[in-house]
């Protein structure tokens, strides 16, 4: 069974927050853009879904700064500077180093033998096109975070995540070779149980993943938008 092993895989989300995940990529993507009035009828017609769930997701991601509510406009989108995604990417490659380094202390032969399943099937996904590539990425991160068994910093890369544009590093031409072998060094690390390896081949892969985005945003000329 693939990814045997491993912590059970996280429930589906609520609607709201998959409507949230859709617009917060659209926003750090450049699709909306800084000022813009979002229009809860519009995106509700273009997500397929009712207008409550898209005003719930409005509403979280005016918490989490990207969209602000104003009187008698309703939402609209708060700009991104470059500051903004370095400093989320340094603290992401920070957090998910001290659980990568946690894990290593704590992972079994059989979490290790999951991982390991998680990891090929995600470097024939990239190979072949075959399978969800992104989802397999996610899994072994989220399988490495939880591992830790350390509840609020895996909240918090999680949340750092939400500012990284995952589209951008999929669209990069060596994004599956470099990924792959970033991923097997963190294997390594975690197969010798040395945490300090493993803490520095997570936040080398992270952290190249923060210069890999910036640098496809200032291509994009996404700051002068």
């Amino acid at each position: 069974m693939p990814g045997a092993g491993l912590p059970h895989r996280r429930p589906r989300p609520q609607l709201s927050d998959e409507v949230a995940s859709r617009i917060r990529d659209r926003i750090v993507t450049g699709l909306l853009r800084k000022g813009e009035h979002l229009h809860l009828e519009r995106l509700a017609e273009e997500i397929g879904v009712s207008v409550t769930p898209v005003r719930e997701a409005l509403l979280a991601l005016r918490g989490e700064g990207f969209v602000e509510l104003e009187p008698r406009r309703g939402f609209t989108v708060l700009p991104l500077n470059r500051k903004d995604i370095e400093d989320t990417s340094r603290v992401q490659a920070a957090i998910a180093g001290e659980l990568a380094a946690r894990t290593a202390a704590l992972i079994s032969v059989g979490q290790l033998a999951g991982l390991e399943e998680v990891q090929a099937e995600l470097e024939h996904a990239g190979r072949f096109g075959i399978g969800d590539a992104a989802e397999l990425d996610l899994r072994f991160h989220h399988a490495i975070y939880d591992i830790a068994d350390s509840a609020k910093l895996a909240w918090f890369v999680q949340l750092t995540s939400r500012y990284v544009p995952r589209e951008l590093l999929a669209a990069t031409e060596d994004h599956a070779e470099t990924t792959g072998s970033e991923h097997r060094a963190i294997l390594r690390a975690l197969h010798n149980r040395d945490p300090e390896a493993a803490r520095r081949a997570m936040h080398e892969h992270l952290a190249h993943h923060g210069q890999v985005v910036i640098r496809r945003l200032d291509q994009q000329g996404f700051w002068e938008r």
